[in-house]
């Protein structure tokens, strides 16, 4: 029955009656396949009984029969409401409606002694957004979020998955050059796994980012922060896992239109650097944006075969300012088409297949012009960039077709089989049009103290896509669960293959960049490049150019229990082995990497034995693969030089007129456009990438509304996977072993396990014989005595949260975090300078960049404060409310070394030839941003209130608060500071939807 109309005494007593007499029996719920869910309970002394379930919108039913200790368990349920009804000889002796089962969750459904009796006594479900059933789950173990579709629809999110995942605890935003990413529990934002109806759509090249999909067709979204059993690998951050809506027995559809206006924009706060000069000019910003959305679900057969398939069309348009650096305006548009299809087949109650088709693409084209800073105005046509699914800076984008297939067979009561195959394909283009020029280079000017610093005529102002860039992947997984009396035993098998063709180059194909001369005349690291006296300036011409088809195949097994011991008592058992293959762009291994066994442990202690308070506690390793990225520098052939010169006069590009080299051409990391022996660039028998975590925690319920909670967290990251670029190990190692380098084939970077002893095969006479050099932290130590430090990555954090349920009024949850993320690697990416190069960026490239690196690290918020629900006000207004308050980022100070003998410029923890280490800064400021929303559904348009209209204000107060900034102090030391995002504006978006049956 539903809970509307029904009274608070009613309600109360019908719900304790349920809390009493179901979950104090006790019972499991399996951690599922990642989309789906398990109703489990006791039946009491039934002999001969069996439970029936059905699914409320599609008709699909399963019988399951009771145990003789009076359990039954029906596992891989899709999500949705179930009627379970409790039948003896036919005969209905008890059932209970509106159950909800959720992904990933256990939902008790238990019988009182009347139904055991014979009796006709009926429990009614009372459920709206979350369940009447107490709050507190005691058959997990992990730490996860789960929203609902209703509840997606009533709070004041932005329309997208990350906007969602940020509402968990210990999640942040991650650095804004990743684009859209969150960071959970202090890992770098590229280390999560992200799923669709189980399949992985992690962005393939780097993990930053996945393919989306259509809001409206979220059934329900998961975000584990921690603690998932061993069914979930490839992720040392978090997991995001969306099931979506299916059809049902009624036809049903509906459409909706979102607008923000730009009128309603607040206007974006410009940059200034530190001494007050302009550096950006954002006040003639603009950004409009128009979403189009609408779906259509229900039976091509009653009963058997149901659709659901949903669209999204959003055009974005606006007008942005480049820097004083790239003075350039710029009108962008951009269209972003999404739509999904998913067919759900009962073939028979026992045998589901289930298809889902999905499409995410973006268009987006710019028209940029010169711009005055002196005048303030435009000036003339530039030239016209258009991309697909790619990055307005370099590098790819998440999105591309997906299809996935999925069965699920109910074989036995106690044997169900779970198979899924999916494949996807991305593609990413960017095409230039000059409007005078053919092309132009990349052209910085980093002289201080210029009024009137030199500008190209580039579009871009930095690195571009390669032609043919591409991402497929294709992988399947199979799952066995067997129910054996308190066990419940689960095994699997999880292949992934992902394959990409990528490559960056500098615009128009080399860069200048235009520098003082230090007054000491010194070029550090370059003892050949001296120029003539009183030079004051100097040009340095760099070439960067990559390219290659890598590819990573990712294979799994697994085995888990979940065991109750007691009925108070649950143990989970898991083991997950994990195999990674990376392939560089000539079709050869260089990493292969097997027996990664990663043991998960857990227990949940239901202490009163009434489902009211729970102690619980896991502890888990997790692996992370080296992504397909590294492969396209690191271990296949690129190119990148430097060449300085002086030069007399600039031309009408901004290139230097009247060159005169100075110095040697060199070639950076070893970089000479030459193939790679892929037995040589990476460590032998290199560990993987993979963190211990450990979690305690409790949950209580104060009463049928109420329930408070607290968890502590710690991760250690014990194995890391970057590069380092120094040849003086090796030198060391031969002098100390007579071996003769002198014509060796080095090449110049390395990917190794930082901290740890490493052993490499090197190239000792150029012609291919390999010789082991096993190098100690010794042969690491340069010989000024600059050692690397021991890896360290450290997460701990105290969560504590209060919750009102709803209670058809209001619905409420807040979240403290106090954390500390330090350590003197970020992991896979260096936020410091938002280097976009996973697993091969600039720490542990030498010893010297290493020192005084220790301290608190990019994603670190010493302390969160979130707090999100909804009020309905009747039963035409509801209201919502989503605030959050965070301390800031650490700041650093990061510039020359004295000596620099890596050649790396401004890129140590050190400024004015003083130690700067890591966080000693301070920190930028607190920010503090609160959304509302209000939403009317009109009893004037039909009892059903199936129009509504919203409106939704994001950063009601409009606080711009800098998230980010330049941490670089010396080069140049006038842009130290000067911010590089701030909080996004006030800005307003109105909606309207509407649904009808058909």
């Amino acid at each position: 029955m539903s809970v509307v109309g029904y009274g608070r005494t009613k309600l109360w007593r019908h719900t304790a009656l349920a809390v009493a007499l179901s979950l104090s029996l006790g019972g499991v719920a399996m951690a599922q396949s990642n989309a789906s869910g398990v109703i489990f309970g006791n039946a009491g002394d039934v002999p001969g009984a069996t439970v029936h379930l059905q699914n409320v919108n599609t008709g699909q039913s399963r019988d399951i029969t009771v145990e003789a200790n009076g359990r039954y368990r029906a596992t891989s349920l899709p999500v949705g409401t179930y009627t379970v009804t409790l039948k003896r000889d036919g005969q209905v002796v008890g059932s209970r409606e509106n159950v909800q089962v959720r992904v990933g969750s256990g939902t008790d459904v238990s019988f009182d002694a009347a139904a055991s009796e014979g009796g006709a006594k009926t429990l009614e479900g009372i459920t709206v957004v979350g369940s009447a059933l107490p709050a507190i789950d005691v058959s997990s173990v992990d730490s996860r979020t789960v929203l609902t579709s209703e509840q997606l629809a009533k709070l004041p999110l932005a329309r997208d998955v990350t906007a969602a995942a940020l509402l968990a605890p210990g999640t942040v935003q991650g650095d804004s050059r990743y684009g859209n990413v969150a960071s959970f529990g202090g890992a770098s934002a590229s280390e999560n796994q992200y799923y669709i109806n189980g399949y992985a759509v992690t962005n393939a090249l780097t993990g930053l980012g996945f393919t989306s999909l259509p809001y409206d067709a979220i059934d329900q979204q998961q975000i584990y922060t921690g603690g998932y059993g061993a069914e979930y690998g490839r992720s040392t951050g978090g997991v995001i896992n969306v099931v979506t809506k299916s059809g049902g027995n009624t036809w049903k559809a509906g459409v909706g239109l979102h607008a923000t206006p730009d009128a309603l924009r607040s206007t974006p706060k410009s940059i200034h650097r530190k001494d007050g000069q302009l550096y950006q000019n954002r006040s003639d910003n603009e950004s409009t944006a128009m979403q189009y959305t609408g779906y259509v679900s229900g039976p091509l057969v009653k009963d058997k075969l149901f659709l659901y398939a949903a669209a999204d069309f959003t055009r974005t348009s606006g007008k942005s300012t480049g820097s004083i650096l790239t003075p350039q305006s710029t009108d962008e548009v951009s269209k972003a088409k999404k739509w999904l299809a998913k067919i759900d087949w009962n073939i028979t109650d026992n045998h589901i297949l289930q298809f889902t088709g999905l499409s995410d693409q973006t268009d987006t084209d710019r028209t940029v012009y010169k711009y005055s800073y002196a005048n303030q105005s435009r000036g003339d046509l530039i030239g016209t960039d258009t991309l697909k699914n790619a990055a307005s800076l370099a590098g790819s984008a998440p999105g591309g077709d997906v299809y996935v297939g999925k069965y699920t067979g109910y074989l036995t009561d106690s044997l169900t089989v779970n198979a899924l195959y999916g494949t996807s394909k991305t593609t990413h283009r960017r095409t230039l049009a000059y409007a005078t020029n053919p092309n132009c280079p990349w052209i910085t000017d980093s002289r201080t103290g210029i009024t009137n610093p030199i500008v190209g005529c580039g579009l871009v102002g930095g690195t571009v896509l390669g032609p043919g860039a591409n991402d497929k992947t294709h992988g399947w997984r199979l799952d066995v669960e067997y129910q054996l009396g308190s066990h419940d035993l689960r095994a699997g098998l999880d292949t992934q293959t992902l394959e990409s063709t990528s490559g960056n180059q500098y615009e128009g194909g080399y860069r200048w960049r235009y520098r003082n001369v230090r007054a000491d005349g010194v070029f550090p690291g370059r003892p050949d490049a001296t120029v003539p006296a009183g030079t004051q300036y100097y040009v340095e011409n760099r070439t960067f150019i990559t390219g290659a088809s890598v590819k990573v195949e990712q294979e799994a097994q697994f085995i888990e229990d979940r065991w109750q011991v007691s009925d108070r008592w649950m143990a989970y058992l898991g083991l997950r082995n994990e195999q990674f293959k990376n392939i560089n762009g000539a079709g050869d291994v260089y990493v292969k990497q097997r027996h990664q066994l990663a043991p998960r442990l857990g227990a949940t202690w239901d202490v009163f034995g009434d489902s009211t308070f729970k102690v619980y506690a896991n502890a888990g390793r997790y692996h992370l693969a080296i992504p397909s990225n590294v492969a396209i520098r690191g271990a296949s052939a690129s190119l990148y030089s430097s060449q300085y010169y002086t030069y007399n006069g600039v031309g009408p590009n901004g290139e230097p007129l009247n060159l005169v080299p100075f110095g040697s051409k060199i070639y950076l990391n070893g970089e000479d456009g030459t193939d790679l022996n892929p037995r040589t660039v990476a460590a032998q028998n290199i560990k993987a990438y993979y963190q211990d975590e450990y979690i305690l925690g409790f949950d209580k319920a104060i009463n049928n509304d109420w329930s408070f909670g607290a968890k502590a967290t710690m991760r250690k990251l014990k194995s890391s996977i970057d590069d380092f670029c120094d040849s003086r190990p090796f030198e060391k190692y031969a002098a100390r072993n007579n071996i003769d380098i002198t014509n060796a084939s080095i090449p110049g970077c390395y990917l190794f396990n930082p901290g740890v002893p490493n052993t490499f095969l090197v190239d000792v006479d150029g012609q291919g014989n390999l010789v082991p050099f096993k190098l100690t932290m010794e042969d690491f130590t340069t010989p000024a005595g600059v050692a690397f430090p021991p890896l360290k990555r450290k997460y701990y954090s105290l969560d504590l949260y209060l919750e009102h349920h709803f209670d058809e009024r209001w619905f409420a949850r807040m979240e403290y975090t106090f954390s500390r993320s330090y350590g003197n690697s970020e992991g896979q990416l260096k936020s410091d300078i938002g280097q976009l190069d996973p697993s091969v960026t600039q720490d542990w490239d030498a010893p010297e960049i290493m020192q005084y690196s220790n301290g608190p690290l990019p994603n670190d918020r010493t302390h969160q404060l979130k707090t999100y629900g909804f009020f309905q006000l009747n039963k035409e207004w509801l209201l919502g409310a989503n605030v959050a308050i965070a301390s800031g980022r650490p700041m650093n100070c990061i510039g020359f070394d004295p000596v620099d003998a890596i050649q790396y410029g401004a890129s140590y923890f050190e400024c004015n030839n003083q130690p700067a280490p890591r966080g000693s800064r301070g920190r930028l400021p607190w920010t503090f941003k609160a959304d509302l929303n209000a939403q009317y559904r009109p009893l004037w348009a039909g009892a059903d209130q199936n129009l509504a209209f919203s409106v939704t204000v994001f950063n009601l107060f409009n606080s711009q608060k800098t998230l980010s900034q330049v941490d670089g102090g010396e080069d140049p030391a006038n842009d130290y500071q000067r911010p590089l995002a701030f909080q996004t504006p006030r800005y307003v978006q109105f909606g309207v939807t509407y649904d009808f049956s058909l």
